[in-house]
């Protein structure tokens, strides 16, 4: 299996992204709800399908998918990255899409659209972490 993926910068949180980035210390995807009953990612200051401000929330996500779309990426951006490495949409069950990476095959291109996955996790620096999908299948140590 290929080796786990390094993460380069990554934005800070803000007043919006504050709850997610937090979940994501405890290792814990959530997505932002609003009372409408619409569930979206990323998250926004306003609900993207009936345009609420003030009854915005957030609820944990079961932290399972299908993969919706993705590419194989054979050219790094940073000499520090091991190619090839796979770039997905992941569907979760939940309805939003997270721009992800597919980790957990040797050959990425084994991977095909509307593959089940699973979260996991891999920490940065700063406490915070990323998710990444695997196949159900497949478990990997955390970072």
């Amino acid at each position: 299996m290929s080796a786990r993926w390094i993460p380069g910068e990554v934005p800070p949180a803000d007043e919006t992204t504050a709850p997610w980035w937090e979940a994501t210390t405890r290792h814990e995807l959530i997505v932002q709800t609003c009372a409408c009953g619409h569930h979206q990612h990323p998250p926004r200051a306003l609900c993207t399908a009936c345009g609420a401000t003030d009854e915005l929330g957030w609820t944990a996500a079961v932290g399972t998918g299908v993969v919706d779309t993705f590419t194989v990426v054979h050219r790094a951006p940073r000499a520090d990255v091991a190619v090839p490495y796979v770039i997905a949409r992941v569907r979760l069950v939940e309805g939003p899409v997270l721009l992800t990476r597919l980790e957990g095959r040797d050959d990425p291109e084994t991977w095909s659209i509307g593959d089940p996955v699973v979260v996991t996790w891999t920490d940065l620096p700063d406490g915070r972490a990323l998710p990444s999908f695997l196949p159900p299948d497949v478990t990997i140590e955390e970072s």
